[in-house]
């Protein structure tokens, strides 16, 4: 451990980590408990700050909670060693090209917690000010959620593209959703210096003008104004405020004046996941999307031909097809969103709502949604847990809902399937369902499978259409036919349960309890609302690295190795030196590459492979193990490339490609020509044929330097690198003179020195030197005698984003979930059994079957498990099926007609991490038979690839009839009754 005292840059003296720790976590509490709207937080990457927080706890074994919600997701072990300077590369495209009305763009992907943290303007200013760096990403705090009360970081602002007519000129701007239309006027008219008398802007969502944006006090929140969508700036004529132009429509319509919005769907888009990054759960803030716009759009002008062209190409729908409409996230309600969209588009539940409905709520249903103190899954198979549970009821008199939840419900469900694609608010059924089921109150995200356990069940009471649930005991199946008891289980069930919902999307399963002291069997057969299969929980993760060999023996190669996931740098270099066999006498270098660049070198076998994220490229070098008196030669590649300014075009040399490493022997002295030698032995490997009459001196040469090693080995001498030891041969220069590289060497000022001449000339270093740094630079006559496409393209660890099939461990079928979760296994000590035999408490085993399936399957995906109160999410890719989910080897009646065979038309994904994560819904369009993706608001359509590598969550399947197509649904005609209606 070094003891490294650190100097505050701001001269208030010296501090110690731990009161750099102790500083910033006191910053930090302050800012919380006082922040309000308006307030400038700042982006910074994940990667540095675990880095500094393992800094400064480092002689802490154990840290307390002490309250600072900016220490809570980083990992506490590991390297001591003091940061460098701030560095936020990783999170934008690129500092250069910063745009002045766009100002530097972060990545469109990112994640809090994964990628980046927000931390208070205190802390940042006080962190910069220790340690400098950037680029400097500030965010405001905005008010979001139904009540304009919550308070969010807003991470990604709109991006809007300006559009002139009838100029036609087109610019991008970033404007926060809280800035008024008067804002975003101003802004137009300075950007494109305009008269803001003679200009008036439109929503041109589709290029087509939807609303005429004139409210100048109205947000563009509340003028549902989208992420990258097209706002016209049209310039009027001084006289009658007509378009310049002579004509309204505008120019970009290509002179087609529609009467009837034409179907927009948008295409995926850089922002299909514009999230504003929360910073405390305790504030109620968003750390996933948190969009909240307004329905209405008011269509009066002060030009009166502008009112007349427009008010009858209904341009308040964006769109006139059913079903493509999205839902308005009002602050970390995705999990909502997505259950809601997939319910919505189960033809079954979409016809019924959209008919007369309300002849069939049950009134008087005293379990219609009562007020829950507590709610406990219902019809869910859960494993190791016998037969199903009821509620429980919150103390005093329970509250009839009187069918308020079905009515909400249809209500939505209607305005999302009429025609237009404006997006819907869900206030009015959020507020229902926070009344009557508090645990989804506030803005907090929850998990989407339990809201829809919910919701089902409470369809279910609100709809059942059994007025007086008679009292049914249940008999012992006494030997009798299974199908006998199955049959007469469903009876007593519908007897009791009869609605939509049951007829939709509940079954049937056996249940087979054995006793392990008399071995007693019992069966029942209990319905089920959905299935929840067990996932293997994974403790591994892959990373892939693209390994170069020093000597040019071996072209580059991708490396990809299973480590553990919690694992050090040591179990990385491991894996690696057993995948590419290693020799004895080699190491592995280990670094990441970045802008072409060395980023940092993975030296200490102790970082946690935590800090390594799935999007950083790494290389390892195979080079001899260093003697002492050995540096390490880096080699940067360069090629020219041109740079545009108002003048002129300039040729630079710019860093290309994946630079190289290696190792050279310094015992006596380096020359220029050692340097020569050893790039060409380096680049030997990438040397086109039609060059290698330049390489047939320098091998010979390398094999009279190997044999000198060998000697020299022998005789105990300590060993130097052959590649040095061949440039004392005075064929090698006869070598190097066929064949000269332009070499630059940079010395620690970065002064450059060129190599290509004086091979003799002996090379200044300093004494505290531990790498030499030389720079190798590409002209097009080199390129043509080596082939470098070997170094342009280097992996990634892994593929983020949309789940990379191939690059996920050990893909798990949804066959094998269902026969794990159909596995006899033992209870559980808190699900012990009576057995009515030995009239005592057993731990028995017990063993599922499915037995009666519903037209439509719902299975959930258990992601989410439980330890020590904490939860946890289960990254496992799953393999399922999109069409023909075959089902008949797992139901145990074989004396069913029916087939078994099933369709996905629906599924919730969930991306990212508990604390941030987000839901969307992927959604097939029978009628039309494509799928698309419901991002709460944005609606896009999307290949069935895309649906393949989905990170599923809940998936909805519905039975195909004989002839290959779509059931239709409808009532199960098994055991049913009607006398008890």
């Amino acid at each position: 451990m070094t003891d490294v005292s650190i100097c505050s840059r701001t001269g208030s003296g010296e501090l110690t980590p731990e009161e750099e720790r102790v500083l910033i976590r006191d910053i930090a509490i302050s800012a919380e408990a006082n922040s309000k709207e308006g307030d400038t937080f700042y982006l910074i990457t994940q990667r540095w700050w675990q880095h500094w927080i393992e800094y400064v706890n480092q002689d802490q074994p154990n840290i307390s909670n002490d309250g600072s919600f900016l220490l809570e997701h980083c990992d506490l072990v590991g390297s001591s060693k003091r940061p460098a300077s701030i560095d936020n590369s990783d999170l934008i495209y690129d500092a250069t090209s910063e745009d002045f009305y766009v100002g530097i763009e972060i990545h469109d992907s990112l994640l809090e917690g994964r990628d980046y943290v927000l931390l208070p303007q205190e802390v940042w200013n006080q962190l910069y000010s220790w340690y400098g760096g950037g680029p400097t990403l500030a965010r405001k705090v905005i008010s979001s959620g139904l009540s304009q009360t919550e308070l969010a970081v807003e991470v990604y602002p709109l991006r809007l593209q300006l559009l002139v007519t009838p100029k036609g000129d087109r610019i991008t701007i970033r404007i926060s959703k809280k800035e008024t239309i008067g804002e975003l006027h101003r802004r137009a008219c300075e950007i494109f210096y305009l008269n803001s008398e003679q200009v008036c802007i439109w929503d041109y969502y589709g290029h087509r003008k939807h609303a005429l944006m004139h409210d100048m006090d109205k947000t563009l929140d509340d003028a549902n104004i989208q992420m990258d969508q097209d706002i016209l700036v049209e310039v009027l004529n001084n006289v009658n405020g007509t378009a310049l132009n002579g004509h309204m429509s505008p120019i970009l319509d290509n002179g087609s004046n529609q009467k009837e919005a034409s179907s927009i769907i948008l295409e995926p888009s850089k922002s299909s996941l514009s999230i504003a990054g929360g910073f405390s759960a305790s504030k109620g803030a968003s750390r996933s999307c948190i969009v909240e716009l307004s329905q209405g759009q008011n269509l009066t002008s002060p030009g009166g031909e502008l009112d007349n062209t427009y008010v009858v190409s209904g341009v308040s729908t964006r769109g006139s097809s059913g079903g493509l409409t999205g839902l308005q996230n009002l602050g970390n309600t995705c999990f909502m969103n997505s259950a809601i969209q997939c319910l919505v588009h189960t033809p079954e539940f979409a016809k019924y709502f959209r008919e007369d409905y309300h002849q069939e709520i049950n009134w008087q249903n005293p379990l219609g949604m009562v007020f829950l103190e507590k709610y406990v899954l219902v019809f869910g198979v859960h494993r190791k847990i016998g037969q199903w549970k009821m509620l429980s009821w919150s103390k005093g008199s329970p509250t009839i809902f009187k069918g308020e939840l079905a009515m909400a419900f249809g209500d939505l469900l209607r305005k999302l399937w009429a025609p237009g694609r404006t997006p819907v608010p869900p206030r009015q059924f959020k507020a229902k369902l926070a009344r009557f089921a508090p645990q989804f109150s506030g803005y907090n995200q929850h998990d989407s499978q339990e809201l829809l356990a919910f919701l089902l069940d409470g369809l279910h009471e609100d709809l059942n259409r059994v007025k007086h649930k008679p009292y049914i005991k249940s008999r012992d199946a006494d030997g009798r036919p299974d199908e006998e008891v199955a049959d007469e289980y469903w009876a007593n069930h519908i007897a009791r349960n009869d609605s939509i919902i049951v007829d939709v999307c509940q079954g049937q399963y056996k249940s087979t309890l054995v006793c392990p002291m008399c071995n007693k069997v019992s069966v029942t057969f209990d319905p089920f609302m959905y299935l929840s299969l067990p996932l293997q929980s994974t403790t591994t993760r892959s990373i892939t690295v693209t390994v170069f060999s020093c000597d040019g023996s071996t072209l580059p190669f991708a490396c990809t190795v299973t480590v553990p996931k919690q694992g050090r740098c040591r179990d990385l270099i491991h894996a690696l030196s057993n995948s590419c066999s290693l020799k004895s006498n080699e190491e592995l270098k280990l670094a990441e590459v970045r802008n072409h660049l060395f980023q940092r070198f993975l030296d200490d076998p102790l970082i946690s492979l935590s800090m390594i994220k799935d999007d950083d490229h790494l290389a390892a070098y195979k080079i001899p193990k260093l003697a002492k008196k050995a540096l390490v030669l880096r080699l940067i590649h360069r090629r020219q490339e041109g740079e545009t300014n108002d003048t002129q075009t300039m040729l630079r040399w710019k860093p290309y490609g994946t630079p190289l490493l290696s190792s050279i022997s310094c015992h006596d002295v380096v020359t220029r020509g050692d340097i020569q030698t050893a790039v060409h032995k380096m680049l030997s490997s990438f040397l086109r044929a039609e060059s290698s009459r330049h390489t047939e001196i320098a091998d010979s040469n390398n094999l009279v330097a190997e044999s000198d090693a060998c000697h020299d080995s022998s005789s105990g001498e300590a060993y130097t690198d052959p590649v040095s030891d061949s440039i004392m041969n005075s064929s090698s220069s006869k070598a190097l003179a066929l064949l000269r590289l332009p070499l630059q060497l940079a010395d620690e000022s970065n002064t450059l020195t060129d190599l290509s001449v004086g091979e003799e000339e002996v090379i200044r270093l300093s004494s505290s030197a531990t790498a030499i740094i030389v720079y190798v630079d590409w002209s097009q006559e080199l390129l043509e005698s080596y082939d470098t496409h070997y170094l342009e393209n280097l992996s990634e660890v892994l593929k983020y984003g949309p789940v990379n099939k191939k690059a996920r461990t050990e893909p798990l079928s949804l066959y094998t979930c269902l026969e794990a979760f159909l596995r006899e296994e033992p209870l559980v000590p808190e699900d012990m059994w009576y057995c009515p035999q030995c009239k005592e408490q057993r731990q028995a085993s017990k063993k599922l079957d499915l037995w009666r399936l519903p037209e439509v399957l719902v299975i959930h995906l258990k992601r989410f498990s439980y330890s020590r109160s904490m939860k946890h999410k289960l990254e496992t890719f799953v393999d399922f099926p999109i069409h023909d989910l075959d089902l008949a080897n797992y139901v145990a009646n074989k004396n069913s007609t029916r087939r078994q065979l099933y369709e996905l038309y629906a599924l919730t994904n969930h991306y990212g991490g508990m604390g941030s994560g987000h839901y969307t819904a992927h959604i097939k369009l029978l009628d039309e038979n494509r799928w698309y993706n419901f991002d709460d608001s944005h609606i896009s359509s999307i290949t069935e690839d895309e649906i393949k590598t989905a990170s599923a969550y809940v998936l909805f399947y519905r039975r195909v009839k004989t002839n290959g197509a779509i059931s239709n649904g409808g009532k199960p005609s098994e055991a049913r009754h009607s006398s008890h209606k």
